[in-house]
């Protein structure tokens, strides 16, 4: 398998890692990118970017990164804050009047910024293209009640965070999440990342496959049984061979803030790299300090949030520094920021696995983890 790019001198292990995935992992098309300040460490991409076509992954091959997404909504709710526009500790109808109904008077932003509004799925089913219009999807949440399952106030609200942050934003600037992401950060950090792609950049986007047997895992294939985890990930449906909208332009082109940025992993790792340049250090401190730590019944899983951002857990899944934040997405893609080390870092790939054997993302991080302190980083 041809692998391309560069890496930094002594950071030769994160590209034989970045190798072995391919030889004895079965990666089909990845990018993995470390950036230091405006450094580039690491900047690595191989495969094929549509396995159909045999396509290849190139430096400028876009990725859709699921919840991954969820970072960089988090930087913008950040951004809201260090300007006064948002505030943590008042209620969300102050900004959004209509979200008081059924009885919500009384939750807070930081509820919907740390996924305990109790609003994990939505009651009303609905399809991946009704999905793609986040005001409508606002609208049903505003409407609803809070789940009375004794679960929901500590189950991540996988596809309700989007547009409850979204609606947040909007009420709150006036623009989309969107849009406030492309003028006020992918602009001024000069990003190749979007939420809500451009028409002209479709033909760049690698076509996102299934591992054989995805699904057999507990998480993204919710038995019918249970109605809180069905709500969760199964509504829209969007994981299943009938309703799999992640390859489609219409769900590329729409504004689905829960999971549906895309962008190289060069930019992406830029963009945790220089969230410095764009909050000021206590709003970028505030991002990493936890609201709510917590086992999620419906993941299995122990989960910590700050304002948007996933903080690291006893999981170590965003690497082995403790102060790792950022969010993962659905099918083992890994973004975040180490700060001791002003590392921005992003492992972005085509093949979904959610199968507890998968060490792609793990042994990339270890990798670089292990390079920084043979150069005496502080790890």
């Amino acid at each position: 398998m041809n692998i391309e790019g560069r890496v930094a001198p002594g950071f030769e292990g994160v590209a034989e890692a970045f190798r072995r995935n391919f030889a004895q992992r079965g990666e089909i098309g990845a990018a993995f990118a470390v950036s230091r300040g405006e450094e580039t460490l690491v900047d690595l991409w191989g495969g094929v970017a549509d396995s159909r076509t045999r396509r290849p992954w190139t430096a400028d091959t876009l990725q859709i990164i699921f919840s991954g997404t969820k970072g960089m909504v988090a930087s913008v709710l950040l951004l809201l804050i260090d300007r006064g526009r948002l505030e943590l500790d008042v209620p969300v109808a102050r900004y959004w009047p209509e979200f008081a109904a059924a009885g919500k008077e009384s939750v807070l932003v930081r509820d919907i910024v740390a996924h305990t509004a109790r609003l994990p799925g939505l009651d009303k089913p609905v399809t991946w293209r009704e999905a793609t219009d986040g005001r409508r999807m606002a609208a049903l949440l505003a409407g609803q009640r809070q789940s009375d399952d004794p679960r929901a106030g500590a189950t991540y609200h996988a596809a309700t965070f989007g547009w409850l942050a979204g609606e947040l934003i909007r009420r709150a600037d006036g623009r989309t999440v969107g849009r406030v992401f492309a003028e006020e950060i992918a602009a001024p950090l000069g990003l190749d990342l979007w939420i809500g792609l451009p028409e002209n950049e479709l033909p760049r986007v690698s076509r996102v496959e299934q591992a054989p047997g995805w699904g057999a895992s507990d998480g993204t294939a919710p038995p019918e049984s249970d109605p809180l985890r069905t709500s969760v990930f199964g509504n829209p449906p969007r994981y299943v061979p009938e309703s799999f909208p992640w390859n489609e332009p219409a769900w590329q082109r729409a504004e689905v803030p829960s999971s549906n940025g895309i962008g190289t992993a060069r930019s992406i790792a830029r963009f945790y790299a220089g969230l410095d340049r764009v909050l000021s250090p206590e709003t970028l401190a505030l991002g990493a300090t936890p609201i709510s730590v917590r086992f999620d019944p419906i993941l299995g899983t122990p989960t910590a949030f700050g304002v948007g951002f996933q903080l690291q857990t006893e999981n170590l899944a965003l690497g082995p520094p403790q102060d790792a934040f950022g969010h993962g997405g659905s099918g083992g893609s890994r973004h975040g920021r180490w700060p001791a080390q002003g590392i921005g870092f992003s492992y972005a790939m085509n093949l979904m696995r959610d199968d507890p054997a998968d060490r792609r993302g793990d042994d990339l991080l270890d990798a670089l983890h292990t390079a920084l302190a043979g150069e005496g980083a502080s790890v």
